[in-house]
């Protein structure tokens, strides 16, 4: 249930319980509304995407770090962590601002506090440009200027490029923004070395190549709710059998991809274990998703997708502690 039904039922009950003879105390009256208010704010920045932003940006810190990283390094890399945390934060809230109506006619979406009307415009943007401007400062300063202006355009490219401008142009719109969203490994290398090696343009080419069959699979079980928003998502615009088969295609090319880490000796041969594994598990979801298509199995490809990426930058991870 979304954060913002929760705290609206808790303030119902709340309400309830109270001896309706007897009027309630002025100084608790605020509590219910605040804490409602920050559930609203807080599910603008949609936290689960973030979440998996953050950590991916950290799989990039961890590889530009020979061997066990210093107290320094770790400092570095918490407050990076947080500066690219709010600015990821920012973009997803400005996305909600300039997806509301479109939101508001889809079932994933229709929850969030800008689809339901319980944040305003002008609410909505200052706080987007609060943790916008809050992030930049901390990365600028604490961290280095090339990081800052990298996540600034990260920021611009998903929130104006990919959400204002691609979106409701083309179907190609999740393959070309996907470049916003496979930037956080770059913005952790960059935050702990202050440059851009070729090794985190690799974890870049695999986070692009992994978002559309990752967001197709999603439009495929969503393709009415696409279609009543207006959007020209794939399924929409070539039908179920093209957007299955470009979602093979890219599993493919996608494993090849992953065993790039290992080809370039960024890691060994626990990561290369997992990246086989879990890209032949993702190929097969496909394959049989392009053979015989259901609902129920194109949310499970989407599912296990998220898996995918997850456990393969993890491998990742614990491979760089192990060779």
């Amino acid at each position: 249930m979304p954060r913002g039904q929760i705290c609206a039922k808790i303030e119902r009950f709340t309400i309830d319980r109270m001896n309706p003879t007897e009027p309630s105390p002025a100084p608790s009256a605020p509590l219910p509304f605040l804490v409602s208010r920050w559930a609203q704010f807080y599910a603008l920045t949609k936290p689960r995407v973030v979440q998996l932003i953050v950590f991916c940006a950290l799989i990039g810190m961890v590889l530009a770090v020979p061997g066990m990283p210093s107290l320094a390094d770790v400092q570095l890399a918490l407050i990076a962590c947080a500066g690219i945390w709010l600015v990821a934060g920012a973009a997803a809230a400005f996305n909600c601002l300039v997806e509301q109506q479109i939101d508001a006619k889809m079932r994933r979406t229709a929850w969030r506090p800008t689809a339901q009307g319980q944040l305003n415009n002008g609410l909505t943007l200052g706080f987007s440009v609060l943790l916008c401007a809050a992030g930049s400062l901390i990365l600028y300063v604490w961290v280095n200027p090339l990081t800052m202006w990298l996540t600034f355009a990260t920021f611009v490219g998903y929130a104006v490029v990919y959400t204002v401008i691609l979106k409701p142009l083309t179907p190609q719109n999740i393959v070309i923004g996907g470049a916003s969203g496979a930037m956080p490994p770059v913005l952790g290398w960059s935050a702990m070395t202050g440059n851009v090696g070729p090794e985190a343009l690799i974890l870049f080419l695999i986070i692009f190549l992994w978002t559309p069959p990752h967001f197709w699979a999603l439009a495929l079980y969503r393709v009415e709710e696409y279609r009543k928003s207006g959007l020209p998502m794939l399924p929409v615009t070539h039908g179920n059998e093209f957007t299955r088969l470009q979602i093979f295609l890219y599993t493919l090319v996608l494993f090849a991809a992953c065993l790039m880490p290992f080809v370039f000796h960024m890691s060994g041969w626990l990561y290369l274990a997992a990246a086989v594994i879990l890209s032949i598990g993702f190929s097969w979801y496909a394959w049989r998703l392009l053979r015989e298509y259901s609902d129920a199995l194109a949310r499970k490809t989407f599912r296990f997708s998220l898996i995918h990426l997850s456990l393969l930058f993890a491998a990742l991870l614990v491979d760089h502690y192990l060779v």
